[in-house]
């Protein structure tokens, strides 16, 4: 089974397809049994990001367990140092992806292949900043409102 992240945007964000010979961050369109997802999203277009790995199994995740995500507190770095510098390096590419589509926020929603009708299990309202950081991991079933561009607030 594999982990899948899917991004809520007021406009498309650009398509790239998947490649063994030169693997990376890739975005697609939904596919039929992944329509239901767009219903937990406030935004118009829903697509797919995967990661290096062909799905999003490559994107630093949480699994849920027992009531919550063990691995999101207790992620130790240097485990299997291969996988946690892809993961590392798919996180850096979300970020880099967020922030090149001149949105001011985004949704983003990972959850199991299958689970996509499944309401999230958490919301959370998270900086840009929070996906690079050292650390960060989605959680399965967590729903993120990422603010890319700091509001402007102004005093008169």
């Amino acid at each position: 089974m594999c982990f899948m992240l899917y991004a809520g945007t007021t406009k498309p964000i650009p398509r790239k397809e998947w490649s063994k010979e030169a693997p990376y961050l890739w975005v697609r369109s939904l596919v039929e049994n992944e329509e239901p997802v767009r219903g937990h999203f406030a935004s118009p277009e829903v697509q797919y990001i995967g990661s290096s790995s062909s799905c999003g199994c490559d994107f630093p995740h949480a699994i849920f367990q027992n009531g919550y995500w063990p691995e999101a507190e207790f992620r130790q770095e240097g485990q299997d140092e291969e996988y946690e510098a892809s993961c590392r390096a798919n996180q850096e590419a979300l970020a880099d992806l967020l922030v090149s589509i001149d949105e001011n926020y985004v949704e983003l929603y990972g959850i199991w292949a299958g689970d996509e009708s499944k309401k999230p299990l958490k919301e959370e309202q998270i900086s840009l900043e929070s996906i690079r950081s050292p650390g960060f991991c989605l959680k399965e079933g967590g729903f993120y409102v990422v603010e890319i561009k700091p509001s402007l607030v102004t005093d008169h």
